[in-house]
């Protein structure tokens, strides 16, 4: 019980310092958000998520103003004092710093970098949990959305592991850190995603679980290093989205969502599975929308 009593009280300052991200915090605001003293607050924040409070806040400040600069045309000066900056000379220090290149250059030229995107860490310990104990009985079967959407060609930038199957297995060879430089590439055509490879694009020697992002068939923007790109043709895919739910309980709501795909018969729809035609993939989980995974498909009158 104590040890959730961290990861809780950690999870009370990751969620203090989301909410406050254009605001000045302190590390008392922190302390008393988590419940302890500002000298225990700070400890079990660095041992949980491998910052500082402040490393942490300055980290994921920078990376939200990194995007703005991205997406919009805006003053480097306001983004500066929005996300807190004293002036712009510190902000261009700072940024400098994390990313290697100046905020006006970045904003002139806006390729992949390493944005910080940090998880939640109850999230985490809880899916550590579920990996040690059995689900319980389910009680009732929620409703689950499911649609063909059609796919261009495209290209696929991604990163390779080494055997992993899935997201853990995965971060623990390549790292976490892969999904923050994904979300830095402008021209992707859909959120990052965790993926599984048909058998045909596994190199020997590497994984069939990859995360990646989807980008225009005629992208001639930067590979990040370590990052290779290929090419993925047309296909249809089948998206299974489930109810929304409480964040605490995503391990369950992909658990109940691949039982409902492992038991779907695509044929009574005229389609059936076709999983050497694209990668399927998975959303980053987030309660407000519900679990999101895709598998590929071909109508039945398309042939093998």
């Amino acid at each position: 019980m104590e040890r959730w009593e961290v990861i809780n009280a950690v999870q009370r300052m990751q969620d203090y310092i989301s909410e406050n991200i254009n605001s000045t915090v302190t590390l008392g605001d922190l302390a008393r958000a988590a419940g302890y003293s500002q000298w225990h607050s700070a400890r079990i924040f660095k041992e949980l998520t491998g910052k500082s409070p402040f490393e942490y806040l300055r980290a994921l400040r920078l990376s939200k103003a990194a995007i703005q600069l991205r997406d919009n045309r805006t003053k480097i000066v306001d983004v500066a004092f929005d996300f807190v900056f004293d002036s712009h000379e510190g902000f261009t220090r700072a940024f400098n710093r994390q990313f290697g290149m100046s905020p006006k250059r970045y904003s002139e030229n806006p390729g992949p970098i390493q944005l910080f995107m940090p998880h939640r860490i109850r999230d985490y310990y809880l899916t550590l949990q579920k990996g040690e104990n059995k689900m319980s009985e389910k009680k009732s079967t929620n409703t689950v959305f499911v649609q063909v959407v059609e796919r261009p060609a495209r290209k696929l930038i991604m990163k390779r592991g080494l055997k992993a199957s899935h997201y853990f297995e995965y971060c623990e060879e390549v790292g976490c850190d892969v999904w923050g430089v994904l979300s830095s590439i402008r021209e992707a055509m859909y959120e990052p995603a965790g993926m599984w490879l048909p058998g045909r694009l596994i190199k020997p020697g590497t994984s069939r679980y990859i995360q990646g992002v989807e980008v225009p068939g005629d992208y001639a923007g930067e590979v990040p290093e370590g990052f290779e790109i290929i090419d993925l043709e047309p296909c249809k895919m089948m998206v299974f989205q489930g109810e929304p739910y409480e964040d605490e309980n995503f391990g369950e709501a992909i658990e109940e969502l691949w039982d409902v795909i492992k038991k779907y018969n695509p044929q009574l729809y005229g389609f059936q599975w076709a999983e050497e035609a694209a990668p399927a993939f998975q959303l980053e989980p987030q309660g407000y929308r519900g679990y999101i995974e895709a598998r590929p498909v071909r109508q039945l009158n398309e042939g093998i």
